[in-house]
């Protein structure tokens, strides 16, 4: 996002937010944007719905570390003075509705599903008359916010994907090493599944299906990514994983890379890019990803993800959690070199004419026009300076 509208605006003074350090702030200094570190305090970071109901100490604990945040995030925003307050993330929506300066438009913009997020939603009901824009990232989650905050209207805007560093050429990762493993022997299929380690994104899925398919075909499967989220019970440990391969007999035949900083150059490694979510995926980013760079994609066909594939064209369906289907579509790309490449050769004109920066820049550009446009009293109009807090 920040990207595009940089190379859109050229002239818009860019702030970033960050509840904490990351790869992603070095990468906005690289765009010439104000990158403002505000680390959570660790109760803050840990709230979330994965874990288990705090006990009522906890939340006093929360409650006060919390209130001390805000206060600390309000003095910034009045000294940033943004024309727009662009959030990213349930805690910084609610942050920014109790710390936004008076007058200055606050837009959420929406990936995921709010009526999944039993605590948020709650803590969201009271404040979302503060927003004056709500941006989903798909139409399957605009229908949800729509749902769960009665009154709000979503506009849909679709993530984009840099179709020059996602495409076919470019450097490749040597994924055995990354994963501490002996070079694989020639001809063998990469197969891989990119994401964090959450546990619906459907790692064991991926790993059950690999565990089907016929002897006869020589793989090798990848786990790229690792686990990134401070929300309690959110997500599974290294551990856990590598014992489900081992309980599957894949031990030695699936690797295990952690997170790489070229999510691009991993991409292009693969022969075939799995996404396997198990749950309706609000978006499914690594699905234009991989369209992006010509891989044959097989994606989970349910929620915001359906909405950016054309099933048997531009990339292949199963259905969520059934590893039969997901085996049987491996092994149908596994065996058709021509399938592969009809496949990945469609997916990269869907990115192409779908999902480029040009777009999202123009769409979200509107919708900041149109919060300065309605600003209310008190609003300094100019041109528009978000302030995204993530």
């Amino acid at each position: 996002m920040l990207a595009s509208v940089r190379a859109a605006q050229p002239s818009s003074d860019l702030w970033l937010v960050l509840g904490e350090d990351g790869p992603l702030a070095d990468i906005a200094r690289g765009l010439g944007v104000h990158v403002v570190l505000k680390p959570f305090p660790a109760e803050l970071a840990r709230l979330g719905d994965g874990g288990n109901r705090a006990a009522l100490p906890g939340l006093v604990k929360i409650a006060g570390s919390t209130v001390r945040y805000a206060r600390a995030l309000a003095r910034l925003l009045k000294e940033i003075q943004p024309d727009v307050i662009h959030t990213n993330g349930f805690k910084m929506h609610l942050l920014g509705a109790w710390t936004r300066p008076k007058g200055t438009p606050l837009l959420w913009h929406i990936h995921d599903y709010v009526s999944s997020r039993r605590r948020m939603s709650r803590l969201l009901w009271p404040f979302r008359k503060a927003c004056s824009a709500v941006i989903a990232n798909s139409d399957s989650v605009a229908r949800d916010v729509e749902r769960t905050l009665a009154g709000v209207r979503a506009v849909r805007i679709y993530n984009a994907v840099d179709t020059s560093r996602f495409s076919q050429a470019g450097a490749k990762v040597d994924l055995d090493r990354a994963a501490g493993m002996p070079a694989a022997e020639s001809g063998m299929m990469r197969i891989g599944l990119v994401a964090t380690f959450a546990h619906w994104k459907g790692h064991k899925i991926f790993l059950a299906a690999l565990a089907k398919l016929p002897s006869d075909l020589p793989f090798r499967g990848y786990i790229i990514g690792g686990p990134i989220y401070q929300t309690d019970g959110s997500q599974y440990s290294l551990e856990q994983l590598q014992g489900e391969a081992a309980r599957v007999n894949l031990t030695g035949r699936v690797g295990f890379t952690g997170f790489l900083e070229d999510n691009a150059a991993a991409i292009r490694s693969l022969d075939i890019l799995v996404h396997a979510s198990t749950e309706p995926e609000p978006f499914g980013m690594v699905i234009i990803e991989g369209m992006a760079c010509g891989r044959p994609v097989i994606a989970s066909q349910a929620g915001g993800a359906a909405e950016l594939f054309t099933d048997g064209v531009d990339a292949l369906a199963h259905q969520p959690g059934d590893a039969a289907g997901l085996a049987e579509q491996i092994e149908k790309l596994m065996r058709d070199k021509s399938l592969r490449l009809a496949v990945g050769a469609a997916g990269r004109a869907t990115a192409e004419s779908r999902f480029h920066n040009q777009r999202l820049a123009a769409e979200l550009l509107d919708v900041y026009q149109q919060c300065v446009a309605r600003p209310e009293k008190g609003t300094r109009l100019a041109p528009s300076l978000p302030a995204v807090g993530d």
